[in-house]
């Protein structure tokens, strides 16, 4: 590797050791990377003009040494020369572009076979480039991970502005790498951590894909709940209930028509409010307006169920420090264990052990019969990188797959929980089209000191048919034992029509993801804060203007105390974001998309203005054409002159007008002929 004080210049040209821009004949650029370095920071410089032609930077030139295969290293002579001419080789081919000469020169490292690497090329078109959507390729020419060279998977954004996929960004940080990957600008400590995922940049990426296949729904069936008409619309709390937060509170309407003890999804045909259904991704300001949706009905409670019956639905909040979330599956900790007795309501230390009773035993029951289990996560959640930023959101359908007692973490014995996801919708934080298939369960560590194992036996009530590709329920759901009281209105008038919304283009819906969470518009420089919020830098510089980074302190104005550091709360986060703000990089990856995206839409408009123009220039010169020949004759017979009668008549634009005229010259007409008959009489 490259010696410690060895490094290059940055994206902007500017050396990363003594911070200054040097002039062209003082960068040295590296002949195998094409990275510029500056000549008076080297540690080693090279000897004469030659050399420094054919120069390879510390990084290249050691390159053998840290990501070479085995098999390379002891097959003989000049390894590192053989592996710079393959990688000279790969840039000097010009049938290939910059991302397959990035892919190739990946696989090169990493020791695969070119057959794999060809594979591995064609499967990235196809993934990243795949049909003629110009918008997914777009993104998959400037968000690709630096590691895998694919659309980041779970995108994670350093502050540098670089996009990687969680599992390559933990891993590079769990090999003890404190600094960009790209740009060696250091990652803060809470980041390395805790990394967050870009919720903005997973929606648009999903956008991006599924830009082929939207296809307009269907209207909603005319459904209608009338069991709770004379409560709010929104829950509200009492003004007793004001200092103690909202567990006094009143319950808003239940929207939804389906039963308190309902299993598995909520349909559309369940919906008559919207006519969509409870989706994957939905999020509400707090619990209790994710009762009104039906999605998880208790106000604080995390286990929904009845012990014999089964658990419909589950919250994670991060009331139990057992709990271990990794998306699409999670160890959940069962009920109980504290002493909430008087006035420890809020107690979190555990005092005795948990038992499979109440809801541990409601969560069992689902587990042996393989019931679906609805699954909302909240903003408190604070160690998971899965948790919404704010507010509660619907994250779709689990199973539980095994359940078991072992010792947590504060001594106690707890029940643990398999959740394995299980929908035919794609989760929030994928960029992927389809939703869940079958996948192998992972192997737990922990099982092996577990008592009360519990594992299903028999077929599940909630499975994945191959034939039809999707999770259904393949044994009949249990019957409810608490019916909806719905009816329908036969009303016409109150009749909800479905809207048909304005058309528009893929480019304007990914630049309505990419707004600033300050001023709501599309970004213009945009910054990636280290929590994952996208800002201007304008908006955000002017949101902590005249803020200190130091704040002097005095005691009561005797003496001076040690200046204490400021903190600067994130807009969108209560993440301290000072260190951050004093020195903001610009995200260049995705101002390059949003200039991008704006040219495209700018594109798109003249196109449909100049068709409109066409195709309305075209319909007069078919009217103009379309225009009868004998009223075109008659008009110009009435234009002509008649000896005895009067000249050229006018055209007038009212008919009225025109029949008047008609009529009087029929007349004076007959009587010109009748005067005619006499004199010859």
């Amino acid at each position: 590797m490259a010696h410690d004080s060895d490094l290059p210049c940055d994206g902007d040209g500017r050396c990363m050791i003594c911070k200054i821009s040097p002039p062209a004949e003082e960068t040295l650029t590296c002949k195998t990377c094409v990275t510029p370095w500056h000549l008076n920071c080297l540690s080693v410089h090279p000897e004469t003009l030659a050399d420094a032609a054919q120069w390879d930077c510390p990084d290249c030139s050691n390159l053998i040494c840290s990501h070479a295969p085995p098999s390379t290293v002891a097959s003989g002579s000049e390894p590192s020369a053989t592996l710079i001419a393959a990688i000279r080789a790969i840039e000097s081919d010009a049938s290939l572009s910059d991302q397959d000469k990035a892919r190739r020169r990946q696989q090169l490292l990493s020791g695969k076979e070119s057959d794999d690497g060809d594979n591995a090329t064609d499967a990235g078109k196809e993934i990243g480039g795949g049909g003629d959507s110009e918008v997914l390729k777009l993104l998959s020419g400037s968000f690709n991970c630096s590691f895998c060279m694919q659309l980041p998977e779970r995108p994670v954004t350093t502050p540098c502005g670089h996009n990687f996929c969680l599992k390559c960004f933990e891993k590079w940080v769990g090999q003890g790498k404190r600094t960009c990957a790209i740009c060696r600008t250091t990652i803060p400590p809470k980041m390395a951590s805790q990394p967050r995922i870009n919720s903005s940049l997973v929606t648009a990426i999903r956008k991006a894909k599924m830009s082929k296949s939207v296809t307009a729904s269907g209207p909603p069936k005319p459904y209608y709940c009338v069991l709770n008409q004379n409560r709010p619309d929104k829950a509200y709390t009492t003004e007793r209930a004001k200092y103690s937060g909202k567990a006094n509170a009143c319950s808003g309407k239940i929207f939804v028509t389906v039963a308190p003890d309902h299993f598995g999804p909520i349909l559309a045909e369940n919906d008559p409010e919207r006519g969509t259904g409870v989706l994957v991704g939905e999020t509400w300001e707090d619990r209790m307006e994710c009762r009104q949706w039906g999605a998880h009905l208790p106000y604080v409670a995390g286990i929904s169920g009845q012990s014999d019956y089964g658990a419909q639905s589950v919250a994670l909040s991060g009331g139990y420090e057992d709990d271990e979330d990794h998306g699409e599956l999670f160890l959940y900790t069962g009920s109980g264990g504290r002493d909430l007795s008087g006035n420890k309501r809020t107690n979190k230390t555990q005092s005795f052990d948990q038992k499979f009773e109440k809801f541990n035993e409601a969560l069992r029951v689902s587990c042996r019969k393989g019931y679906p289990v609805r699954v909302v996560r909240s903003h408190k959640e604070k160690r998971s990188a899965y948790a919404p930023e704010k507010g509660v959101r619907y994250d779709g359908i689990y199973r539980i797959e095994k359940c078991w007692r072992k010792p947590g973490i504060q001594g106690y014995k707890v029940c643990r929980y398999l959740f394995v996801r299980c929908d035919n919708d794609p989760a929030p934080w994928t960029s992927d089209e389809i939703g869940d298939r079958p996948r192998p369960l992972p192997s737990i560590n922990e099982l092996e000191n577990a008592t009360d194992v519990t594992e299903r036996k028999g077929t599940p009530s909630w499975d994945y048919d191959e034939q039809k590709a999707c999770w259904l329920w393949k044994i009949p759901p249990p019957e409810s034992r608490k019916h909806a009281n719905n009816e329908d209105v036969e009303d016409g008038s109150s009749t909800r029509k479905a809207c048909r919304k304005k058309q528009i283009s893929v480019s304007e819906r990914l630049l309505k993801e990419f707004c600033c969470l300050i001023c709501h518009k599309v970004m213009t420089q945009p910054l990636t804060t280290p929590c994952a919020h996208n800002f201007c830098k304008s908006c955000l510089q002017d949101t902590f203007a005249g803020q200190t980074f130091m704040k002097d302190r005095t005691c009561e104005g005797r003496r001076n105390l040690r200046a204490k550091k400021n903190i600067m709360k994130c807009p969108s986060c209560s993440q301290d974001i000072s260190e951050y703000l004093q020195n903001p990089q610009v995200n260049r990856e995705l101002m390059s998309v949003i200039e991008s995206l704006q040219r495209q839409t700018k594109e798109t408009e003249e196109n449909t203005v100049l068709g409109e123009e066409t195709s309305n220039s075209d319909q007069k010169n078919d009217d103009v054409k379309d225009e009868d020949p004998e009223t075109e004759a008659n008009n110009m017979n009435m234009e002509v002159d008649e000896p005895g009668n009067f000249s050229k008549r006018k055209k007038y634009d009212d008919g009225n007008d025109c029949d008047l005229q008609v009529q009087e010259f029929e007349t004076r007409s007959k009587k010109d002929k009748h005067e005619d008959d006499d004199d010859f009489a």
